[in-house]
């Protein structure tokens, strides 16, 4: 079918609607400089030379499986089995869509009910979603459910959160008129978030394992939230941590985030991924995206049904509770596959290995004369301060092959207290040569 554009009479009309004679007014907001902006690319080309073109800056690409591999700080490189991705490509899961007719897509709305009841149980929440588009996305609507339920305006972020995570919140936050209060960046835990709770605050965000990798105990800060009358959002963007450490629920937490990569979706260069999102049931009907739900159908026969649908594709706009028009759903599934193929014994093993590479890995760079390990705890991760920045040491290191960490001034470009500050993470892909090979480079680069 060819596509027929407007006419001018068509257009004409609309532009009587808005109240304008000139579609020149509609872009008024758009500075000059960027309206006639040029751009230095290319005239076109054959689709083979395109190809030729794109492969060989793919090729500048280091994959995460070509070497020595330590880089974390939110995207992590796990062991996926096979079978996860034999599953996720069988024609009825990889087409699937949106499930706008329930009743003919009981195998979509099942995988769906296992996750929120993986994610429930892994989080120690009552209640999940069937997923939000990532972590960061997920941490801004986490925040704003809670601007919904206490009816305050003030986001306290913790400065162990993820920069990213705490940017796409100020993002979203600031659309609404909410005040969302970035603490300094916090290397040691040592902070004192409680003592910035106040009668206005609305919730405090804060991560653990936090960006740094430290571990910490979130139970007095849900006390004083809870106290104050704000609530608890405790991030997670390691979801294997959730085998080895008290789940936030636990610890007092009223909503739980993170990011689900870890478990059954691979780095890909930066997604695809997963957002997980939990929570009490006393505020389900604030929670935003699709819950599923099981029941019987009316021959007593067991099924599923979208319980709960806050989208605005699904309600009027001024009741809902998110904008979100689609969800991660083949990574769900993936997350779901590989989540089961480990069961509860799996985890707490893989969570395991991982803390055991984290501890040699650490050890055996903090033997390096002029380097330190800040974290009193960690799981997986860890972080370095070098007596030079750190951007430049990862660089050198990855002329040897080995993808060393993500460096301080990649996550706080503006903030020179962590040039020198290097994010390391080991997982059980994680070999004692790889170790050996980082550790040696690293002494070679710093002498």
């Amino acid at each position: 079918m060819r596509y027929l554009p407007l006419n001018d009479t068509d257009r004409r009309a609309m532009m009587n609607v808005i109240g304008t004679d000139n579609i020149d007014a509609l872009f008024s907001d758009v500075p000059a400089n960027a309206l006639n902006a040029t751009f230095d690319l290319p005239d076109h080309q054959s689709e083979m030379q395109v190809e030729q073109a794109l492969g060989a800056m793919a090729a500048k690409n280091r994959a995460a499986g070509a070497g020595p591999f330590f880089i974390g700080a939110g995207a992590y490189k796990h062991h996926i089995p096979a079978t996860v991705d034999h599953i996720i490509q069988r024609s009825e899961f990889l087409t699937a869509y949106t499930p706008y007719q329930p009743e003919i897509a009981q195998g979509t709305l099942q995988y769906l009910f296992e996750f929120q009841t993986q994610v429930a149980a892994l989080t120690g929440m009552e209640v999940a979603n069937a997923s939000m588009y990532d972590g960061s996305t997920g941490c801004a609507e986490a925040a704003l459910m809670a601007r919904r339920i206490t009816k305050r305006n003030k986001i306290l972020v913790s400065g162990g959160l993820h920069p990213q995570y705490g940017a796409v919140t100020r993002t979203n936050l600031e659309l609404v008129n909410a005040t969302v209060e970035l603490s300094p960046i916090d290397v040691d835990a040592s902070e004192d978030l409680i003592g910035q709770i106040d009668d206005d605050t609305a919730c405090v965000i804060v991560q653990n394992p936090d960006v740094f990798g430290n571990i910490r105990d979130l139970t007095p800060i849900a006390e004083a939230a809870h106290e104050k009358g704000a609530l608890l959002v405790a991030v997670v963007t390691e979801a294997v941590s959730l085998g080895a450490l008290k789940s936030p629920g636990e610890m007092g937490a009223d909503i739980v985030v993170g990011e689900g990569q870890s478990i059954g979706n691979g780095l890909n260069f930066g997604g695809p991924y997963v957002g997980l999102f939990a929570t009490r049931q006393k505020y389900i009907r604030q929670m935003p995206g699709r819950l599923c739900g099981e029941t019987v159908d009316a021959e007593g026969k067991r099924g599923f049904v979208l319980t709960l649908s806050t989208r605005e594709q699904h309600i009027r706009r001024d009741k809902a509770t998110s904008n979100i028009c689609t969800n991660s759903g083949l990574c769900t599934l993936a997350f779901t596959v590989h989540m089961t193929l480990l069961g509860e014994a799996g985890l707490r093993r893989l969570a395991m290995l991982n803390h055991e590479a984290a501890c040699k890995t650490a050890d055996a760079l903090a033997a390096i004369d002029g380097v330190e390990v800040v974290n009193k705890s960690y799981f997986n991760e860890f972080t370095l301060r070098l007596p030079v920045k750190a951007s430049e040491i990862v660089e050198r290191l990855a002329s040897d092959g080995i993808l060393a960490g993500v460096p301080g001034d990649r996550l706080w470009p503006f903030d020179r207290s962590a040039d020198n500050l290097l994010v390391v993470a080991a997982t059980e892909c994680v070999s004692d040569e790889d170790i050996d090979r980082f550790a040696t480079s690293l002494r070679g680069a710093l002498s």
